[in-house]
């Protein structure tokens, strides 16, 4: 990712470029540049002091029994139902993003998903039998213990739903949540935390620690039991690393650069409506966001006019202002400088810009939603991800062509495909190297609990969300017991031919040659 730019003048980038003190985190809200606080940052001594605090709650919260943990989890879930417009404010003042997209992308999957696993977590959780083919004399089953201190190293572009989904599945399944979120957007988590305390949890149930990429490497070494990493892959490789030395179990959700594959019997007008909101939703900082559109040549022109109406009618705006806006301010001015970056090389590759292409003029960090086309699979824009409002556009023979190019990809975290025919839409989505593929929708997924959210390639390892998810939260345990009281098995000692004889003629008469 490109360095920050120190040429801009506008308010927002020149707070921004100033040095912040070594031992707080200055934090501005992305539409105006104006001070929204800041934040001590935690040194390593801190860390494990919140490590060692969680670690002593979490074994008396293990004891607790599952039912009550789920009813105190919703009652959490409560107080975030209850205080969803404040919390809808601060994400947009933080993070930039409107008001329906903090409601809708944030905080409705945040407390659906806290509900749906604390009125599963007793189920989910349950003792699983296994079924023994051979040793019908003994019997089997999986448990599941929690882990202990959970760190969750979590991302800027959804401050709120990422870390809560995270801290409260761990807690129902019996950990502890230690969470570090970026940087960038600080306040939002430490209000969550208030939340928690204010709704019966356990206090130290649930730390935050706050800081740059030195408190999270702290966090990863204060002894933590196991790490989710959401980020970028470079960040990812080093977290694995340091997970590894210590054999820590870690997830990691990272980069993304979703296609899109429109067939030529798509339905053009929800193809364009999908494609615009996947593109420019939260501005484009979504690791789902579409990233890339390879369109069939024969409805190739017909889809780009539909997206070009569909864009020009986008307000964007500073969100906290007052009045209906679609598309909010970029969160990072780091990430700003990036997007505006691929789109130059782009247009000098040969890129047309039909819509957008610029920073927009004025106060805040606000990137124009941008279409372009003529785009060709060797520009940085089809290949790097450009986190931010810019849906390239590349014409194809076919659909073969299509997916061929959508899998040239070294990340593969959510793909998309475009079809009136059902079968073929299949069809190409298990073709699709991703970890998620949807048909005729964008995005949606993450907002589906009951689905796995992991990617292929570099775009991760593991898995968060789904009912595995909560299971991987646990150290998973088998027991073998018996059934029978035998006094000995057959294969023990004392050994002789004998033995061996009749144990050849058991394993033949068993397993019969064809």
């Amino acid at each position: 990712m490109s360095a920050a730019s120190t040429s801009t003048s506008t308010p927002a980038a020149a707070a921004a470029a100033a040095p912040e003190p070594e031992s707080r985190l200055v934090v501005r809200a992305p539409a105006t540049g104006a001070l929204l606080g800041e934040v001590a940052i935690d040194d390593a001594a801190a860390v494990r002091a919140k490590v060692a605090a969680a670690r002593a709650a979490q074994l008396q919260w293990a004891h607790t029994p599952l039912a009550e943990r789920a009813r105190r989890v919703l009652g959490f879930r409560d107080v975030l139902v209850r205080s969803a417009r404040e919390l809808a404010g601060a994400l947009e003042r933080e993070n930039g993003k409107t008001r329906v997209e903090a409601l809708a992308m944030e905080l409705t999957p945040s407390i659906d998903a806290i509900t749906y696993f604390a009125r599963r977590a007793e189920q989910l959780l349950a003792p699983q039998p296994i079924p023994l083919h051979l040793y019908k004399h003994r019997k089997s089953y999986l448990h599941f213990v929690p882990r202990g201190v959970v760190g969750v190293i979590s991302a800027w572009n959804f401050p709120l739903s990422i870390p809560t989904i995270e801290a409260a599945m761990a807690a129902l399944a019996g950990n502890a949540a230690v969470v570090k979120p970026s940087e960038v957007t600080p306040l939002v988590m430490l209000e969550v935390k208030r939340l928690w305390d204010a709704s019966g949890m356990p206090p130290d149930l649930l730390q935050i620690v706050n800081g740059r990429g030195a408190t999270g490497a702290a966090l990863v070494e204060a002894g933590i039991d196991m790490c989710i990493f959401t980020g970028s892959t470079a960040t990812g490789r080093r977290v694995a690393a340091a997970c590894g030395e210590r054999l820590i179990p870690c997830v990691l959700e990272l980069g993304g650069k979703a296609p899109a594959i429109v067939c030529a019997d798509a339905d053009l007008e929800r193809t364009a409506n999908a494609l615009v909101w996947g593109a420019f939703a939260n501005s484009g900082q979504v690791c789902a966001s579409v990233e890339r559109v390879y369109v069939h040549a024969s409805v190739h022109d017909e889809l780009c006019s539909r997206i070009l109406a569909k864009t020009r009618k986008l307000r964007q705006g500073d969100p906290a202002a007052g009045g209906d806006v679609d598309v909010g301010a970029m969160t990072w001015e780091r990430q700003l400088t990036h997007v505006e970056e691929l789109v130059a090389r782009a247009q000098a590759a040969g890129a047309k810009i039909l819509l957008g292409g610029r920073r927009r003029p004025g106060v805040g960090q606000f990137y124009e939603p941008t279409v372009l086309t003529d785009c060709k699979q060797d520009m940085d824009i089809m290949r790097r991800e450009i986190f931010g409002p810019v849906l390239p556009i590349m014409k194809v023979d076919s659909e073969e062509q299509a997916l061929s190019l959508a899998n040239d990809s070294q990340l593969g975290l959510l793909g998309y495909v475009f079809t009136r025919d059902k079968k073929k839409g299949r069809r190409l989505a298990e073709r699709l190297e991703a970890g998620t593929v949807m048909v005729n929708d964008v995005l949606a997924t993450f907002g589906a609990p009951e689905t796995p959210w992991a990617g292929l390639k570099q775009s991760g390892l593991g898995r968060t969300h789904s009912d595995d998810g909560l299971r991987d939260m646990c150290q998973t345990r088998h027991v073998n017991h018996d059934r029978l009281a035998l006094a000995r098995d057959p294969w023990w000692y004392p050994y002789s031919q004998k033995v061996f004889e009749r144990s050849l003629k058991l394993l033949r008469l068993l397993y019969r040659p064809r």
